[in-house]
């Protein structure tokens, strides 16, 4: 599945940072990741920190999926707003849930600062406005809500959103300090690079074409033929999980993003911000730490990469015209625009844990607006899977639920 189209910012941006050879040799480990994006990258570092003999392998080269194309944008609000997920999980669920996304973000930048990251992490406040008037009733529910829960946030009336931040035709909105924004293929990239000079062996174009179980250990076949014993697999295939996996637990969306040219001084007033408003599908945008804009959204069904990336031109101008209406001062020189696909579940949440189908096996698949925040919790989910022990969120992020 070609997960983005051929202009994504950040694979532009920062270049063939490194490469790795494909496999030529049978190998075997404690642990075998399949998948060299982000979340492959957590994983990595949380198996080789705790002493595991770890091998990754990825049919592309790393990080050339859904982290080229992702946002970055660091959140603790998931897709589902509180207030809903609580009528759909209960609130012991939901506001965990809330919380661990929360903390995700201080465990990131307490991790960038322990490599000394070049990914540019930086912490932001986080704006949710309302689009529609109709949208402020529960989007006021939803502010009460996270007050409720514990999380610092402020009630804005437009005019205050309007001198604070610059953004006209509001409705008023929700102001959040818990936020962040990070070069996230760099950052991977990152942790690969520390963590082989460890002793992790990475493998890229290579494919797992088959799978046999045995009593405690996997044997894996790539598709040069070669094979990797390993006692313990850990999925972290994103939304390609789809092809795998035979139940239909998540939906594939397109969504659309744009970065302009350089000009710090254009978007010095929310370059310490995140902003998403409340239209269906949400418009998104924050700065690059070189000072671009980048604005995203038009989401659609995903049929095939062809037709997703045919309308690129018409949703660069659906997207600028929403930037238009809450910036109408502004002219947005675009310089990248590129399509990516991701995946939406009913509640917004990730699947991290076991399936009955995948004996001896984890799935970290952290799907939506979240899937770095999700990511960090998964590793630490896995840490303890493990170990034989159980976790909170176990039960909220199974399959099957």
């Amino acid at each position: 599945m070609d997960l983005k189209s051929n202009e994504p910012f950040w694979l532009l941006k920062n270049g063939l940072i490194s490469s790795y050879p494909s496999l030529k040799s049978n190998e075997e480990c404690d642990v075998l990741i399949i998948g060299g994006g982000i979340t492959g990258s957590l994983a990595a570092h949380q198996m080789m920190a705790e002493g595991y003999k770890t091998i990754l392998i990825d049919k592309r080269e790393l990080c050339n999926g859904s982290t080229s194309a992702t946002t970055s944008m660091l959140q603790y609000e998931i897709d589902v707003p509180l207030f809903e997920l609580i009528e759909k999980i209960g609130k012991k669920g939901a506001v965990a849930s809330y919380k661990a996304c929360s903390d995700s973000i201080d465990k990131l930048e307490k991790l960038t600062d322990e490599i000394k990251s070049d990914s540019g992490f930086k912490r932001k406040k986080s704006l949710y406005y309302a689009s529609k008037k109709k949208d402020v009733v529960w989007l006021k529910k939803e502010f009460n809500a996270r007050k409720d829960a514990g999380f610092k946030v402020k009630w804005l009336e437009s005019d205050e959103v309007s001198k604070q931040f610059g953004c006209k035709n509001t409705y008023g909105g929700i102001v959040s300090e818990q936020g962040a924004s990070i070069d996230a293929f760099k950052f991977a990239h990152e942790l690969f690079k520390l963590n082989v000079k460890k002793g992790l062996q990475i493998f890229d174009k290579t494919e797992m074409t088959g799978v046999e179980y045995f009593k405690g250990y996997n044997l894996i076949t790539a598709g040069s033929g070669f094979q990797i014993r390993a006692k313990k697999i850990i999925y972290c295939i994103g939304y390609e999980s789809k092809n795998l996996i035979k139940e239909n637990f998540v939906s594939l969306k397109s969504t659309y993003a744009l970065v302009s040219e350089i000009d710090k001084k254009k978007f010095k007033n929310i370059s310490n911000t995140l902003i998403w408003n409340t239209n269906e599908p949400y418009m998104y945008m924050r700065t690059t730490d070189d000072g671009r804009l980048l604005i995203g959204g038009g989401d659609e069904d995903f049929y095939d990469a062809k037709k997703r990336d045919s309308i690129l031109d018409k949703k660069e101008k659906e997207i600028l015209k929403t930037l238009k209406k809450i910036k109408p001062d502004y002219h947005f020189y675009t310089d990248f625009v590129w399509a990516g696909t991701f995946g939406e579940t009913k509640d917004g949440l990730p699947y991290i844990g076991e399936h009955q189908d995948f004996k001896n096996s984890y799935f970290i698949l952290g799907f939506g607006g979240n899937g770095i925040t999700f990511s960090v919790t998964g590793m630490e989910m896995v840490s303890q899977f493990m170990k034989g022990k159980k976790h909170l969120l176990s039960k909220y992020f199974k399959f099957g639920r």
